[in-house]
């Protein structure tokens, strides 16, 4: 009992510690609508002056004297509040200085509705604990970014997410996890440099990398390790002697295998006792006492001390020795068939090997192994010697058990009615496979549990209600307990041969460890077999106990298997890897059973927690032991232990998932700082050069992300209370990480490099590993150059202290490479520390060459090897390298060394010894200096004698640098761009191919890249959209790279294109000086492949100084809004420009608004009324721009003729007047204007000189009666209205093929009256096309040349809309003695009178739902204008009223016009209409980038665009279907705009405005997404069907972004309220 007691207690005092174990446990809450920003983590009791409470501390204090800039990391989320795939795995520097994770959402994402950033980071102070969050409340500004700043302070591996409301009413969804793991801060002794300053390598009697007093912090890829066994070292009092030749030799951290009590196989990695050091290792017994735990520790104190050498120590965390005392006391700590009951017959077969290993000889079987015959003979024998044991009986049913057990119940009243599916009269086949099947085979217990003989079976009475309900009519027991058995029989036979298969997949496995352990010739030569070595080693360790309890007390071993899942616990079910024999066990080596947490084994976590507490003590880090096989949940809980103890713990791990996405899983979840690389396990130099490119490059030379991406700022104290000063900051954005590599030259359980390669292998392999951007190991032996392999079980060998030998060239000895690995491990410390991140490896031929670079000073180092593998062996040939040309740098010789070997050595039966070598210095190579049209080089030659294995080092040094050139590039950027007005910066920031051919008569186009093509725009964003992702990615070898370093023509084309065009637009003089000054120097003092690096920083910082300008002047909605706002703003910017051959004046050029582009660049197709007008809101009105407006407005004003604006306006030159509805668009942007501008209301009185006379009469612009009249604005608004009121009909002047060669001759005929009954404006005929759908047919072959595919006539339904709008509010204006008119005169019924704005607009309101809509309810038909046959769909808005004969069908196709009117003019539609038809709508029409143009049901519908298609399909031909499907950008935002309207009003937003805000944002996340991954960086035109590309679309429209713009500025609207 009192044992029992302490058991339970031991449980809850470990429990206490966590909820589940390693796991995270996201806890249920409700959000308050209190909560705020500073919302809080639980209430805990915080321990005083944690490194999250000096955060806060340092963050809420005054900025102290020197105090650096914060570090800003950014960390952009996905809609659901989780990391992109490229950002699943974050690794943060080490925080020196408290520093900002700042994590941003896009406004209206799903995990901004109502959400809450959690985290186990202690972000409010305090301890970490795992299942302890931290809360803050996400901003719900639908206009403004989400941005939440979290103070870090601490190493750790920190889960985090986002918690959202859902769909449903109260549900909160919890988002997908990501991980953020942050490095420790290492601290090291400083040591003294390795060469002289005349770059002579120099001894410890010269100071050389002596140890220094002062405390340094050392990067992780400043590591260089070396791997000792410490049963190979001697006493502990020996081990200084150890320590200073790792210090002599260059090596930082000392890698020690596991140091504990070995258990009787004698390997490290079998621990007796974990929490006692290894008894033999100390001398004096009184160390042995406590463990030997002080002993080490002081004696790892003087390692790192004395010797600067830090300690890392195998961690053990999934096996124990299999004579572990303590197993005999707590055997639920491992695997038995007691607690695992599946495990019985295993231990039976194992059982089974050892007794038949015992008896060969009384058999007559061979004992001993020398063929397979031998083999064959042993495992058929083996066959024979189990099939007494039955197996088969833990696989199937009893058959006669179960036909006694159904008689049995038949004669009791204990029959269970079969209720499942009809089984009468079904055959035992099939009643058999519905009981597999059926509730998933729950009805057949035991299956597949392998825990007892016969253990499967199924309930007798449920057997009898089965088989009784297959015989309903039978009643006698005896036939239908056989009828059972049939069933019984058919059941058994997969289990049959589950177990044939079983038992064949054991005696394979059997037979190729049989062969492996005795036969190879590569394997152990195992011997002869007997009891103790038998056919197959053991998978059960028998501890005390066994003898009487052999289920209790016999132990799973330990092992590994080929390609095994290292998420499941191959001890577990359904694995049967015990018994078919599947695993390379590991026989010394007791496999753990933790259980999912402490109350499943609660001695067994005490235990381990004890053990890595101790560890964490003593050792600077942790490697992870078959870490892929240990549970996640134990492993992040004992780590967790582990860093409360030592928060800067440095934890390594070697991992065998064979995925690198599991390899993230395991490094993010466990906080793994570094993953073991080995460059052994290049089988090439190829292979080699990718293995270093990949885990050792570091960043390439010339990198671009570190000088372009970072910005400069200034950030708030990001903590709860909000105390603190602002600071300045540096912003860096996060693009996710690969796992930080410790890259081997040679591990120590692994051939050595003169068995898998050659021994000359081992300087070449030794120098790159050294040169690689990487934490470096090695092992001891390697630079001894031992032959082979140590056994780390059996071999019984010391290590023999060499030191670093004699000098190079001397005497044949046994220090191997040591005196150049010193050289090349400190120069490794050194590089990092003075980051040297920067690198190039060039593989050629058997040569590889690396050259390491400091950005900032452009000072580096360069290593020539010549690799050495096995294919070399013997070589003494130098091979082939073209020289190595060094452009604009000079290189000097450090260093060059051939290593030579006398034979194999003589083996020592008591010491390691490597193979006798000697290093052979190399005569200092000079390197050639030449120069050629590319500038100065220093070209490094291989010397004549060079074999495999020699390398050579020089140090580099870039000539001519201008330390001040990246300061200078982005110096008085701001400056250079403070003066340009937005017309300039449509130059320097756009400008398609088009546009700057037309604006510079042809001098100047596009500029087109070999390999790439022509870049879309002449300006920044042109080059930005390659450049983002090369920056980004620093990806040297893309075509514009090569590009740059091929020569300057680039840099001469950016500053020359605006210093040419300065003379119409002046202030492009100075971005232009700018451009050139920086240039100038950057071809003056760069070497070719450093320009990219400085063409990206000019750029990159030219283009972030000309977007703030542009956003700096548009409105605040612009300014402070999210990056879609501005993105969308910065299309007014991309259309808006000046060109020679398009302008708003005919006498001279002036900047215009572009249709869209590339298609509507220039010329008469650039500046249309119609999109003028419908853009002109959004693009200018929206953003602030509101002189431009104007001066379109005044512009199309201008040219009023017949009561309409013409849609072409062709530069006021000649004009074409056959859109019915631009008139109309123009006076809603005024009407927009008025309420919008400043002094709005003064546009009215504004005068507008006529460009036709009144007459109407055609003049041209130089005719002096053009312009000889004026009118107010407010005089063209009423002009526009009387004519229509008139009626407008007349002729097009100049029709016929000149003016257009597709229209039919009655298309120029123009027709426009008001119906008084109504109110509404008809017009149109068949053969035109005068509303925006105005594709006319132009196919001779399809026979459609003049039929237009739309042509609307009647009273299209937004023309109507905009016609209501601009009645309302001239009568509220004339109402008020704001407008000089009244109404119109109109003649009604014969009569002439005035006709008041109000009248006609209650004729229109009162006539408009009776007109239009088409009712849910057939039986409503009759309050409503319509033709029931007609309606294809119900609950929708009529696009038309009023279509010609023989079109009247089109009146009733569902379009996507109606939300216009709906915008403009909302009261005319009843709101319960109008909700659904919209829900249709957003379900029907809606499509990713737009609005289809058509119902996909309709007969008419095609949604493919194609305007070169001549086909004789009068539908498609010649692009006929451009409004009949094909899905267009600009009427989404008129959509959007009346979801929210109706939906917030009178829907389900009615109560929380939020849920349409979020369903409308969730709408517009493919176009943010594709305006900003586009390289036109706008929306398209129109797209095909569900958002297809559409060639012959415009890239970017003007319309598509505006309406967008329209959208957002409501939302911005609404949120402010």
């Amino acid at each position: 009992m009192v044992k029992a007691k302490k058991i339970k207690s031991t449980a809850t005092r470990v429990k206490n510690n966590l909820v589940h174990p390693g796991s995270l446990t996201i806890p249920h809450s409700t959000l308050s609508s209190a909560s705020s920003s500073a919302a809080s983590s639980p209430t805990t009791t915080k321990t005083p002056r944690t490194p999250a409470d000096e955060a806060l501390s340092f963050f809420e204090s005054e900025i102290g004297s020197g105090e650096g800039a914060i570090h800003v990391y950014e960390l952009p989320l996905e809609a659901d509040g989780g990391p992109s795939k490229s950002r699943e795995y974050i690794r943060l520097p080490p925080a020196r200085v408290p520093y900002i994770l700042r994590v941003s959402l896009e406004a209206g994402t799903p995990a901004s509705k109502n959400g809450v950033f959690k985290t186990n980071f202690p972000l409010d102070g305090g301890k970490f604990d795992r299942n302890r969050f931290c809360k803050r409340k996400l901003p719900t500004d639908f206009s403004k970014p989400i941005e939440i700043d979290l103070p870090i302070s601490h190493a750790g591996a920190f889960a985090y997410w986002v918690e959202y409301d859902g769909e449903k009413q109260g549900e909160r969804v919890t988002g997908r996890q990501g991980y953020i793991n942050i490095d420790p801060i290492l601290r090291t002794k400083a040591r003294a440099p390795i060469l002289s300053p005349d770059l002579q390598p120099l001894l410890p009697s010269n100071g050389g990398a002596a140890i220094k007093d002062e405390i340094v912090q050392l990067p992780l890829s400043g590591i260089s390790l070396l791997s000792t066994v410490s049963k190979w070292m001697g006493p502990v009092s020996k081990w200084p002697e150890f320590f200073g030749e790792a210090r002599d030799r260059g090596y930082n951290m000392l890698h020690w295998t596991p140091l504990q009590e070995r258990g009787q196989s004698d390997s490290p990695y079998s621990i007796k006792d974990q929490l006692a050091y290894e008894p033999s290792m100390f001398d004096d017994v009184k160390d042995r006492e406590d463990g030997g735990v002080a002993k080490m520790e002081d004696i790892l104190r003087v390692a790192r001390d004395e010797y600067g050498l830090l300690s890392l120590t195998d961690v053990v965390l999934n096996h124990t020795a299999d004579n572990s005392p303590w197993l005999a006391e707590h055997p639920e700590a491992g695997y038995s068939p007691s607690n695992f009951p599946h495990l019985t017959p295993a231990l039976e077969l194992d059982d089974a090997i050892i007794e038949f290993s015992d008896s060969l000889a009384s058999k007559g079987l061979p004992t001993e192994i020398k063929s397979m015959a031998d083999i064959d003979t042993v495992v058929s024998a083996f066959t024979e010697y189990i099939k007494p044991l039955n197996f088969w009986q833990y696989y199937v049913l009893n058959t006669e058990r179960e036909k006694e057990g159904v008689k049995k119940a038949l004669g009791s009243t204990s029959i269970k009615l079969w209720k499942g599916p009809d089984v009468k009269g079904k055959s035992a086949v099939d009643v058999a496979t519905l009981l597999r099947t059926h509730q998933d085979g729950q009805l057949i217990q035991g299956l597949g549990k392998y825990a007892e003989r016969f253990g499967v079976e199924v309930d007798p009475s449920v057997a009898a209600g089965i088989i009784k309900a297959v015989h309903p009519e039978t009643t006698d027991a005896d036939t239908l307990s056989k009828a059972w058995a049939e069933v019984i029989d058919v059941l058994n036979v997969p289990l049959y041969q589950e177990w044939e298969a079983d038992t064949k997949t054991a005696l394979e496995n059997i037979s190729g460890r049989l062969k492996y352990g005795r036969l190879d010739d590569h394997g152990p030569r195992l011997g002869e077999i007997n009891r103790k070595s038998p056919i197959m080693e053991s998978y059960f360790a028998r501890v005390p106990g066994a003898e009487k309890e052999p289920l209790k007390y016999s132990l799973a071993v330990n092992g590994w298997m080929w390609d095994a899942d290292p998420l499941a616990n191959f001890a577990y079910l359904p694995s049967k890897a015990y018994f078919q024999r599947t695993i390379i066990a590991w026989g010394d080596c007791v496999k753990l059973n933790y259980g999912k947490g402490p109350e499943d084994s609660p001695f067994l976590w005490e235990h381990m927690t004890k053990y890595v507490t101790s560890l964490a003590r003593a050792f600077t880090g942790f490697r992870l032991d078959n870490c892929h096989s240990t549970p996640l949940h134990v492993g992040t809980f004992l780590l967790d232990r582990a860093r409360e103890v030592n928060p800067d713990l440095y934890v390594v791990a070697e991992l065998f998932t064979g995925s690198e996405d599991m390899d993230t899983l395991f490094v993010s979840r466990l906080g793994i700082n570094s993953l073991v690389r080995e460059a052994g396990n290049a089988w090439d130099p190829k292979e080699f050069s990718r293995i270093i490119w990949r885990d050792g490059l570091g960043k390439p030379i010339g990198s671009m992300d570190g000088a372009c991406l970072t910005s400069s700022s200034w950030v708030a104290s990001p903590t709860p209370s909000g105390k603190g000063p602002i600071r300045p900051c540096v912003i860096m954005p996060l693009t996710g990480s690969l796992p930080h590599a410790l890259l081997y030259d040679q591990t120590h359980d692994n051939e050595s490099t003169a068995m898998k390669r050659t021994a000359e292998d081992t300087l070449s392999t030794a120098a790159i590993v050294a040169f690689s951007w990487s934490a470096t190991g090695s092992v001891k032996g390697y630079d001894e150059v031992y032959p082979k392999l140590l056994e780390l079980v059996t071999e019984k060998r010391q290590y023999e202290l060499v030191g670093l030998g004699g000098e190079p060239g001397n005497e044949f000895g046994r220090s191997g490479i040591a005196l150049a690995k010193r050289l090349l491990n400190s120069l490794h410390r050194e590089m990092v520390i003075g980051g040297y991140e920067e690198g190039h490896v060039h593989q050629e031929n058997d040569y590889l060459v690396m050259h390491r670079v400091q950005p900032s000073t452009q000072k580096g180092y360069l290593l020539v090897a010549h690799t050495a593998f096995g294919s070399s062996r013997g070589s003494k040939d130098r091979g082939f390298i073209e020289p190595v040309r060094l452009r604009g740098s000079r290189a000097k010789f450090v260093f060059g060394a051939s290593v030579e070997f006398s034979g194999a050595g003589t083996a020592d039966p008591n010491l390691f010894t490597g193979i006798p070598a000697k290093l052979v210095p190399l005569s200092p190579v000079n390197p050639h200096e030449g120069s050629d049209g590319a500038g100065p080089y220093s070209d490094v030659v291989v010397p004549d004698y060079f074999p495999p294995g020699s390398i050579m080092i020089f140090e580099t040094q870039l000539q001519g640098l201008d330390l001040t050139l990246d300061t200078f590039c982005s110096s008085d950027v701001e400056e250079a761009f403070k003066d340009l007005d937005l017309v300039d910066l449509n130059v320097v920031l756009f400008r398609s191919e088009g546009e700057e051919t037309d604006a510079t008569s042809g001098e100047i186009g596009g500029y087109d890249i070999p390999g790439l093509g022509k870049l879309v725009y002449c300006g920044l964003e042109g080059w930005m959209h390659p450049l983002r992702k090369i920056i980004q990615n620093n990806d040297l070898g893309h075509p514009i790279c090569g590009h740059l370093r091929d020569g300057t023509w680039a840099l001469d084309y950016v500053s020359s294109r605006l210093l040419k065009q300065a003379s119409y637009l002046p202030a492009l003089a100075q971005p232009a000086e700018w451009f050139r000054g920086r240039f100038d120097r950057i071809k003056a003092t760069v070497p070719p492949y450093l320009r990219p690096k400085y063409f990206a920083l000019v750029m990159s910082e030219a283009y972030k100084a000309a977007r703030r300008a542009a956003l700096e002047q548009c409105s605040d909605f612009v300014s402070s809004g999210h990056s879609f706002t501005q993105d969308l703003a910065l299309v007014a910017v991309q259309m808006h420009g000046r060109v020679q051959s398009a302008s708003l004046d005919p006498v001279q050029p002036t900047p215009s608004l572009a249709a869209g582009l590339p298609h509507f660049a220039a010329g008469w197709a650039r500046c249309w009324g119609r999109d003028v007008f419908i853009s002109l809101r959004g693009l200018f009105l929206t953003t602030g721009n509101f002189a431009s407006a104007k001066k379109h407005i005044l512009a199309f004003a201008s040219t009023l003729k017949h009561g309409l604006i013409p849609n072409l306006l062709d530069s006021v030159r000649n004009p074409r007047y056959n859109s019915r509805d631009s008139p109309w668009w123009m006076l809603q942007n005024i009407q927009d204007y008025v309420s919008k501008a400043p002094e709005g209301l003064a546009l009215l009185s504004e005068p507008v000189k006529r460009r036709f006379p009144k007459d109407d009469t055609w003049v041209s612009w130089d005719d002096p009666r053009a312009y000889a009249e004026s009118d107010t604005i407010a005089e063209i608004i009423q002009e526009v209205l009387q004519r229509h009121a008139s009626g407008i009909s007349f002729r097009e002047y100049n029709a016929g093929p000149n003016l257009d060669m597709q229209m039919h001759d009655d298309g120029f005929n123009i027709e426009i009256h008001v119906d008084w009954k109504t109110g509404l404006i008809f017009g149109g005929n068949a053969s035109n096309c005068g509303t925006w759908m105005d594709k006319m047919g132009e196919s001779e072959r399809a026979g459609t040349k003049g039929v237009p595919g739309t042509p609307r006539d009647g009273a299209p339904v937004e023309i109507t809309g905009l016609v209501k709008s601009t009645l309302r509010w001239l009568d509220e204006l004339s109402s008020k003695g704001k407008f000089p008119f009244k109404g119109v005169e109109a003649e009604i019924d014969g009569k002439k009178r005035l006709v008041t704005y109000k009248e006609w607009n209650d004729l229109i309101q009162a006539s408009f739902e009776k007109s239009y809509y088409v009712p849910l309810d057939a039986a409503e038909d009759k309050k409503y204008t319509l033709n029931t046959s007609l309606v294809n769909r119900r609950g929708i808005y009529k696009d038309v009223f009023g279509s010609g004969a023989g079109r009247e069908w089109s009146d009733y196709q569902f379009r996507s016009n109606f939300p216009i009117a709906m915008t403009v003019a909302p009261e005319l539609f009843v709101p319960e209409h109008a909700l659904v038809a919209l829900k249709l709508a957003d379900d029907v029409l809606r499509a990713p980038l737009g609005m289809k143009t058509l119902d996909p049901i309709d007969l008419q519908y095609r949604p493919y665009y194609d305007n070169a298609n001549d086909s004789d399909d009068a539908a498609v031909a010649k692009g006929r279907n451009y409004h009949q499907g094909p899905e267009w950008g600009w009427p989404l935002g008129y959509f959007l705009r009346a979801y929210l309207y109706f939906d917030t009003k009178y829907g389900e937003g009615q109560k929380d405005n939020t849920v349409t805000l979020h369903h409308i944002h969730g709408i517009l996340r493919t176009p943010r997404a594709h305006i900003r991954g586009d390289p036109w960086a706008g929306l398209p035109e129109l797209t095909n069907k569900d958002g297809a590309f559409c060639y012959d679309s415009c890239r970017t429209q003007a319309w598509s972004a505006s309406t967008l713009l329209d959208c957002l500025e409501d939302v911005h609207t609404l949120s402010s309220a």
